[in-house]
């Protein structure tokens, strides 16, 4: 406090020296500062130097779970710096606890504790919880606020508070504050007023009023509703006589008494009558009259009481039978005990301010009845309740739905006279029936047929029948089934297989299953057949014999041979012959085969000259593979081959070229197998000394070979046979029974083909002719499939026929029933029956029993007791009016005794009990001319018009186009949505009268009925498939295309087209390996040496050969046939041409040079390669040879090059030829790439022997185009409409399968409707009731009555309702609005004159919601009815009740937005008012503050003549009138102006006129009969300047003027001769625009 204080006396000086100069003011400065650190000592030394702090809590820990855990936590001593320190430096005494007790919680306490949410308070504003937050000064949609709530944790048991932190560990902490909004206040809103009611008196001086009433309540604190009436004196003219002061009145009917027995009566024989005068001691003493009535009756009773106790049993029951009997005769009949009674009311004398005076004061010739005769208020009295009834379910079911029972009390006596209505007269309660000997209830369930066959739905390209076949499809498809329902004991297992089982259960009424049916529909797949692929054939073996073992036959046979290269669906039966033989001679199983010749070796151990050549061999088989030496000891050894060594100056030669391939594959007439090989000159010879060169013609050879005719044999089989039962297995192995898969086998069969020899080209051949070793199979044993016959369930139960009684026509109705097929027959069982469906038709119903009131004699006529109506002038004690009473019983049509319960439900409204009468004296009912009983009027005869109404139905199908699959299995889905069908147009029928009446009348059906077209839905069609493209590399992975195009687009909700390109095709791209040999280079051999400088005589020297190089296909044999080049790597292209030294005579002749040696890898720059030639032709003396080695360094991706796998991506999937979708095959290629980046043979990848890890194949699964499959149409709904124009019949569908893929979508149309037949609508309606009238007297209590009629309409608010026979409403209900108790007559009040009084309640007003903008805000709908005052006398205002309102929240409120709106301005004021967004004109709602002003005022005043105050507050000038301002800018004058008046239609004439008009656009200021629009041309504005618009007018003028002039000049002008222009004759190219639509 001292050290604050100090400040603030620092802070003061400061402001005191405030002009003090800057060398005082660092004093001060360091004063203040000196005096701050003062202070701040001060406070450390008195704040502790060491304190305890403390950690948070640790887990409550302990060995049982509950309260009895605890929990520590770490407690130090810190230095107030924040440093630890000893804990003796703080004091030990304010040490806080280290550990407590917890509440340990387990997860079982879960059970025991929740949180506890209390109510949200009030809403706050955040305006008041925030002190910086203002509340904003307009509302719109109302202020943000906050609201709380308390949330505890407590036990749930009893609800007592428990620790937050053990429901926190379960769930946390529910918040405590929400945001909210405070809704803005809402004035009252009221109407316009009405207008002003007639004098409420004919003379003097009366009041007027005018009411209004109220539209909106004020809500959220809103202005209250202002006063709903006003009032004003009227002055009619003066009274000719004294004003009448005084009124007669009366008083409400009292309650109905008993009239005293008799007896009673004449001992207290007093004059017990009414009251006519309005004075206390008289009503007081009729009170005491009451109150001893009553004793005497009280002891009366008792007497009896006491007698019937003292009675014996037997005279008991004869009592009680005789009040029984008393009971059945009592008026009324013996529910209703009718008893009459009287009831009075007062009369009294008013004066005109309300006060009561002497009834003498007013007066009257004859006074009103005080007295009538009245039916006693009886409540209604029930019997005790029956026994509870047996329990509905009879059996025992714990989980299925409970039972009903039922008890009852009867009425003994109904409420009459106003009394208290009748309790519920039945109750109900759940109930399971109970006991050992209650059986279990029946268990339906739900049982399926058997799958159907898996439907492939067909390609988009096979829709069109005419371009495929539609039996072979495979891949995914849908298969259905139907769904039953079957009664099924609770001891069989519901999965237990109906099928296996083979029981086939009766079906039952689907509704008595309650589970989920089982799917109807589901995805299937057919497996494709597999295609047998084989590779392709081999070469031609040597010949050889058909058995090596058997060489005795002497025949031979040379083979070909292919493999298979996938195995086939059915076997490799199905496969094409792999083995192709050609009859030959001289066979041979094994031969000798000369791998390679040694080098020659010339005779006689000399250096050159003739020598030979020794072959190395093999022994080979017939296949080329090697075996062993001694098997060819039989085989010719192939002999030395002679050969020579040219001498140095001999001619060399190089060594023959190997055999080229046999240019046929066999030898005919026409053709013949030859094989060439050639040589080239290398160096020629030395003049005569050396041997000479041979002739071109020596350089090649040429032999024949594959000299065996063409005759090509091969075996030839057919197709498997059926599977037949084989004779020749025992038949105890043929009844094994085998499974494959899902086929379930019953025995082993046999499977017979036909095999036979076929000569290519040729035919059928005898079997000797192909070789026995190879023949095919003609026998196999098979699996025959077992037997299946069909099951069909039983008939189910005939469907029920209407048990109810028929009131109507007496049409038959049929009943059916039916059977279904759970399991088709196959393989040869036995056949399903064809009938699935029986009717038959119903027996009659019994016609329905109808009810009757009964009505008895009227008893005779009961009047007030005399004692009462005696002072009565004019009263006779026999006559006068009463009431008399009747019974009413319930009979059967056919007259038996029913109970009156009956009567209630089925027969018309009760009849009434009782009548008014009146006792007069018997010559008084004489004269019946007066009344006369019965009356005749004529009628003209009805007439009838029909005219149609509403709109088209909908196109509706006729019944029955539901497609029914094979032997009435339902499949699902197959409805009939396209083709002819029918609309409907309602028909309705009125009379002369324009009522509408029964359609019936028109002698029309109900409907106008017309042909439509629903079309059917087109698929998007495509192409088949084109070609596969070539592969785009010719070595290697790369990739083939096929296309289709678009045939036709979808319409009508057809299934959509795959994605297209711009040409409307659609592409499938896969990869493609492409093999690196497929295609080699062929070089012939060298030409002869052309040598270009040459030496004649040694023919040596610079020279060049050229040879062809051709590319070829490479085949199994060999380069087959010619392609082009760029086919052909032609970075491996052989030379074509080469120039080199042609050797001399006596030169080293050496070979051509052998390949290079591969590099060794990996490439380094230090390895090397090397390639070698060999010396043919040693050199002369002196000569020397080249070298005949060479080698290069090795160079990456020059000479020598790495090689990697490539793994491309995977392909589309890959299904069979012949398949929409399922399960497919997707593939990758493997590359073998050099580093260089080419795609080379994977031989060079294979021969490295890298590692090949990746799968090439992977299953796949193409979604597969699911139509959309809809359920049944439902039955027509019932009429949305009992009756009228507006009512509709519904029918709907559901999606059972959705569509996938390129499935058919679905169509949007899932409902359909029509009209109903046109009903009239007949209703009873009140009329409005008759004004009130006080009977006898001018003021008081009185009735007012109204009829209720018969009223027909067409249920639409267009046509008003008629009033029709009530005949008519007979059928309905006696009900008004849904009220069933009709009231036709009520108490009023006649307001007395100058009584101040309320009027009747308003209706209640539109139900109005809360909202801003059109946007709810959520707080509710509300309506409200008032109550407006009306006064009558100017004196007694002050004692005018208060108005009243009431209010009640509602559904289905409206929006309504308030605007202010204003008229014109009418010299300085215009009318300012609120609009609802309605239209309607109220008072409230608008926002005030928003108000536009309704007064202006100029300053100076506007007093010029013509002048106005405009909206700126300035004066101008009234419309025709231009303001002609001062130069400071005041108005001058107004001056008139011209106005150019526009003619329209309907002017004859135009010109200019001087009109002087205070508002020209007002439909009264234009002439009567012309249509148009006068503007007015105002060039001056209100400060006296010309308007910008002249200045643009005159413009244009001098433009248009410039214009003219030009056009007239060029007119004018004398025109030039026309050049002649050379056509050009050439015509142009026709373009056609395409924009890739295939409609075109």
């Amino acid at each position: 406090m001292v050290a604050m204080g100090m400040a603030s006396r620092a802070v003061g000086t400061l402001g005191i020296l405030k002009g003090t100069p800057v060398p005082s003011l660092w004093r001060l400065a360091l004063l203040f500062f000196s005096i701050w650190e003062l202070d701040a000592q001060t406070a450390v030394e008195t704040r502790p130097l060491y304190i305890w702090q403390t950690g948070p809590w640790g887990r409550c820990m302990g060995s049982e779970c509950g309260p009895g855990g605890s929990q520590s936590r770490a407690v130090w001593c810190a230095h107030a710096e924040g440093w630890t320190t000893l804990h003796t430096n703080c004091d030990q005494a304010e040490r806080p606890d280290n550990q407590q007790s917890c509440f340990r919680v387990c997860d079982w306490h879960k059970d025991l504790y929740d949180w506890q949410l209390g109510a949200w308070n009030q809403c706050v504003p955040v305006s008041m919880r925030s002190a910086g937050v203002q509340r904003p000064a307009v509302c719109t949609r109302g202020e943000e606020g906050i609201q709380t709530r308390e949330v505890g944790c407590v036990q749930k048991a009893d609800g007592v508070p428990a620790e937050d932190a053990i429901c926190e560990y379960f769930e946390p902490k529910p918040r405590l504050e929400q945001a909210c909004l405070i809704p803005c206040p809402r004035d009252c809103v009221v109407s316009e007023f009405s207008s002003w009611t007639a004098c409420s008196k004919t003379c003097g001086m009366g009041l007027q009023n005018r009411i209004r009433f109220i539209l909106a309540p004020p809500l959220f604190g809103g202005a209250a509703c202002p006063n709903l009436t006003e009032f004003q004196t009227c002055h009619p003219g003066p009274c000719e006589g004294e004003e009448s002061l005084y009124s007669l009145r009366v008083g409400p009917w009292g309650p109905c008494s008993v009239p005293l027995p008799r007896k009673l009566g004449r001992v207290n024989r007093k004059p017990d009558r009414p009251s006519r005068q309005a004075d206390r001691p008289k009503r007081q003493k009729k009170a005491k009259n009451k109150e001893k009535r009553e004793k005497m009756r009280g002891k009366v009773r008792e007497r009896l009481r006491e007698r019937g106790k003292a009675k014996d049993p037997e005279t008991r029951e004869l009592i009680k039978k005789k009040r029984n009997r008393n009971r059945l005769n009592r008026p009324g009949g013996k529910f209703w005990d009718v008893q009459v009674g009287y009831q009075t009311r007062e009369v009294t004398c008013v004066h005109k301010n309300g006060n009561a005076e002497a009834l003498s004061l007013c007066s009257q010739e004859t006074l009103p009845v005080t007295f009538q005769a009245c039916v006693l208020p009886k409540d209604c009295d029930v019997t005790e309740w029956s026994e509870w009834s047996a329990c509905s379910k009879t059996c025992h079911d714990p989980n299925g739905p409970k039972g009903e029972r039922n008890r009852v009390r009867k009425v003994s006596q109904f409420p009459i006279g106003g009394g208290g209505d009748c309790p519920e007269l039945e109750e109900k309660e759940a109930c399971s029936p109970q006991g050992e000997a209650v059986p279990p209830c029946i268990v339906y369930s739900w049982k399926t047929t058997e799958w159907t066959e898996c439907r492939v739905d067909v390609l988009l390209s096979q829709q069109d029948r005419r371009r495929g076949n539609q039996t072979g499809l495979c891949g995914g498809g849908t298969q259905t089934r139907e769904v039953y329902c079957v009664q099924s004991t609770a001891d069989t297992p519901p999965t237990l297989s109906l099928l296996r089982s083979k029981e086939a259960l009766r079906p039952v009424d689907s509704d008595l299953c309650l589970g989920i049916p089982p799917d109807t529909i589901q995805l299937c797949h057919i497996s494709c057949p597999v295609e047998c692929e084989v590779s392709l054939w081999s070469a031609w073996g040597p010949c050889t014999y058909e058995n090596c073992q058997d060489q005795a036959a002497k025949k031979g046979f040379k083979l070909r041979k292919r493999r298979i290269v996938n195995e086939p669906t059915g076997g490799t039966g199905n496969c094409p012959h792999l083995v192709e033989t050609i009859p030959c001679e001289d066979p041979s199983c094994f031969d000798w085969l000369v791998v390679k010749l040694e080098e020659c070796i010339p005779d006689n151990e000399k250096e050159c000259g003739p020598g030979t050549q020794i072959p190395q061999v093999q022994c080979v088989n017939s296949d080329g593979e090697y075996v062993e030496r001694q098997l060819c000891r039989d085989a010719i050894l192939p002999m030395p081959a002679i050969c020579e060594v040219p001498c140095s100056r001999d001619c060399a030669l190089s060594p023959w070229t190997p055999w080229s391939l046999c240019s046929h594959t066999c030898s005919g007439k026409n053709t013949e197998g030859k094989q060439t090989r050639a040589r080239s000159i290398l160096a020629y010879n030395a003049g005569e000394g050396g041997i000479q060169c041979p002739n071109i013609s020596a350089l090649q050879e040429v032999r024949s070979c594959n000299d065996h005719p063409c005759t090509v044999y091969h075996w030839q089989t057919g197709p498997w046979g059926q599977c037949i039962e084989d004779s020749s297995i025992p038949s105890t192995n043929a009844s094994v029974r085998r499974t494959r898969g899902s086929d379930v086998s019953c025995s082993v069969g046999m499977q017979t083909r036909k095999v036979i020899c076929v000569r290519v080209n040729v035919g059928q051949v005898p079997p000797k002719k192909c070789p026995e070793s190879v023949r095919p199979d003609t026998v196999r044993p098979c699996l025959l499939p077992c037997k299946r016959d069909c099951i069909i369930t039983p008939y189910s139960d005939w469907s029920p026929c209407p048990s109810t009684c028929q009131s109507g026509g007496n049409t038959k109705k049929k009943q059916s029933r039916k059977r279904i097929i759970i399991q088709l027959p196959a393989n040869g069982g036995q056949d399903c029956p064809e009938v699935l469906n029986q009717e038959r038709e119903c027996e009659a119903p019994s016609v329905c029993q109808g009810y009757r009131w009964k009505t008895h004699k009227w008893r005779r006529c009961q009047l007030v007791p005399w004692s009462v109506r005696q002072d009565s002038p004019g009263a006779q004690e026999t006559c006068g009016p009463g009431l008399q009473v009747r019974a009413v019983s319930c009979r059967k049509q056919d007259g038996g005794q029913a109970d009156v319960e009956d009567c209630l439900k089925f027969a018309s409204s009760m009849l009434p009990l009782t009548q008014p009468c009146q006792l007069k004296k018997r010559d008084q009912c004489k004269n019946s001319q007066m009344y006369p009983l019965s009356e005749t009027q004529y009628c003209p005869c009805n007439k009838y018009n029909a005219q149609p109404v509403g709109n088209w139905s909908d196109c509706i199908l006729p019944e029955g186009a539901r497609i029914e699959g094979h032997l009435g299995m339902k499949v699902q889905g197959d409805i009939k949505e396209c083709g002819q069908g029918y609309r409907y147009q309602a028909m309705v029928c009125y009379d002369q009268d324009n009522r509408i009446v029964e359609t019936s009348r028109c002698n029309s059906h109900g409907y106008i009925e017309e042909a439509c077209i629903i079309p059917c839905p087109s698929d998007c069609k495509l192409s088949e498939w084109s070609n596969w493209s070539r592969c785009s590399k010719s070595c290697g992975s790369g990739v083939k295309v096929r296309s289709k195009w678009l045939r036709e687009k979808p319409y009508n909700g057809g299934r959509p087209c795959p994605k297209l390109d711009h040409v409307n095709q659609v592409y499938e791209v896969v990869p493609c390996l492409s093999d690196c040999g497929q295609y080699v280079w062929v070089a012939e051999p060298w030409s002869v040496w052309k040598v270009s400088n040459v030496d004649l005589k040694e023919n040596c020297g610079e020279g060049i050969q050229t040879r062809k190089v051709r590319c070829m296909l490479n085949t199994v044999d060999g380069p087959s046939e010619q392609v082009e080049d760029y086919l052909c790597d032609p970075e491996e292209m052989p030379l074509g041409a080469r120039n080199s030294r042609l050797p001399c005579p006596e030169d080293c002749v050496l070979s051509d040079w052998e390949a290079w040696s591969p590099c060794s890898l990996p490439c380094s720059e230090n390895g090397t390669r090397e390639r070698s030639a060999y010396l043919l032709r040693q050199p002369g003396e002196g000569k020397e040879c080249p070298l005949t080695k060479e080698t290069e360094p090795c160079k990456l991706n020059g000479n020598c090059f790495h090689y990697s796998y490539n793994i491309t991506d995977w392909s589309t999937c890959q299904l069979s030829e012949r398949a929409v979708c399922g399960n497919g095959i997707k593939t990758r290629m493997l590359d073998c790439v050099r580093s260089d980046g080419k795609s080379v043979d994977l031989k060079f990848c294979k021969e490295l022997g890298l590692d090949r890890k990746w799968q090439m194949n992977a299953s796949c699964v193409v979604e597969c185009p699911v139509n959309c499959q809809l359920s049944d149409w439902s039955p027509w709904s019932d009429c949305t409409h009992s009756c009228g124009l507006a009512g509709k019949l519904w029918r709907r569908r559901t999606v059972i399968q959705a569509p996938q893929g390129d499935g058919r979508p679905c169509p949007s149309q899932m409902e359909q409707w029509k009209s109903c037949l046109v009903k009239p609508c007949y209703s009873w309606r009140y009329s409005t009731w008759s004004e009130c009238r006080s009977e006898g007297a001018r003021c008081g209590e009185g009735l007012r009555f109204r009829n209720v009629s018969c009223f027909v309409s067409d249920g639409s608010s267009q046509q008003d309702s008629s009033v029709v026979d009530d005949e008519l409403c007979g059928d309905l209900e006696p009900s008004v609005d849904g009220d069933t108790s009709i009231v036709l007559q009520e108490l009023c009040t006649v307001p007395c004159p100058g009584e101040c009084y309320l009027t009747d309640w308003t209706v209640w007003s539109p139900c109005q919601l809360s909202c801003v903008s059109g946007d709810d805000l959520g707080f509710g709908s509300v309506q409200v009815r008032s109550r407006a005052v009306v006064a009558q006398d100017p004196e007694n205002l002050l004692q005018c009740p208060e108005q009243e309102l009431e209010a009640r929240p509602c559904t289905d409120g409206q929006c309504f937005e308030y605007k202010w709106r204003t008229g014109p301005w009418r010299g300085s004021s215009r009318q300012v008012w609120c609009q609802r967004s309605d239209g309607l004109n109220v008072t409230g709602g608008c926002l005030v503050i928003a108000k536009p002003i309704a007064d202006r005022s100029c300053n100076p005043p506007c007093t010029k003549p013509r002048s106005l105050c405009t909206e700126a507050g300035v004066c101008g000038c009234d419309e025709g009138y231009t303001e002609v301002m001062t130069s400071d800018g005041v108005l001058d004058q107004c001056t008139v102006i011209p106005v150019l008046e526009i003619p329209t239609a309907g002017d004859n004439k135009a010109d200019v006129k001087t009109i002087r008009a205070f508002n020209p656009t007002q439909p009264a200021a234009s002439t009567p009969g012309r249509v148009g629009r006068t503007w007015f041309l105002q060039p001056f504005g209100p400060d006296g300047k010309l308007k910008t618009w002249v200045y643009g007018v005159a413009a244009g003028a001098f433009v248009l003027l410039i214009f003219i002039i030009s056009m007239t000049y060029l007119a004018c002008k004398k025109p030039k001769k026309p050049q002649r222009r050379q056509m050009n004759n050439r015509l142009k190219p026709l373009t056609l625009a395409y924009d890739g639509d295939a409609d075109m």
